[in-house]
């Protein structure tokens, strides 16, 4: 069972936003027409929901994210402060270009670190973690953790959120892993 929704005084919800329950909503947050965010998700101070924008379920958006039409978020993904999204690759203030749109995926309890920055067009994988301050150019793997400007892939981590060591077996949960091509996936698990 949820806890019930909580929206507070100074946050607007544009008419024909949906809210899952269990979900809370704080201080100075925008969410757009025809957004949808799942259950008991927390969207932290200063956060902007564009329009449309889908947000799984459990998704935590730390403060000062603002969360661009053409993004998606996956159920259990975790934004950090004041990290970056995009849209149009290639923006110019005197232009309209939102039919250049990408679209950009962050999949399934991926983690993105503070100041990072995710440019359009790109998938973040499942369980991924990026790095405080990193900038994301291209596909992130399943299980990868990237770093650096741009983003480079300097490891792997488990489904908790551990860095695994060289033999893939986490320290933490003692899940286990194997390499399958470029992705990492847990030994023995069905997908």
């Amino acid at each position: 069972m949820s806890d019930p929704t909580f929206i507070h005084e100074t946050a607007i919800i544009d008419q024909g936003a949906i809210i899952g329950a269990g979900t809370r909503i704080w201080h100075w947050v925008h969410i757009g027409t025809g957004a949808r965010i799942g259950r008991n998700c927390s969207l932290g101070q200063n956060v902007f929901v564009a329009d449309n924008v889908v947000i799984g379920d459990n998704v935590k958006i730390q403060n000062n994210v603002s969360v661009y039409k053409g993004v998606t978020l996956e159920d259990g993904v975790f934004c950090g402060p004041s990290m970056v999204f995009t849209n149009v690759y290639n923006p110019r203030a005197e232009l309209r270009k939102m039919d250049q749109l990408r679209p950009t995926l962050v999949k399934k309890g991926a983690t993105i670190g503070a100041n990072a920055t995710i440019v359009c067009g790109n998938t973040v994988g499942r369980y991924a973690f990026i790095g405080a301050g990193a900038v994301v150019t291209r596909n992130v793997p399943d299980h990868a953790l990237v770093a650096g400007i741009p983003a480079k892939h300097i490891g792997w981590v488990c489904e908790c959120g551990e860095r695994l060591p060289d033999d893939l077996k986490c320290l933490a949960c003692d899940k286990q892993y194997r390499r399958k091509g470029e992705h990492l996936e847990e030994q023995g698990a069905r997908r």
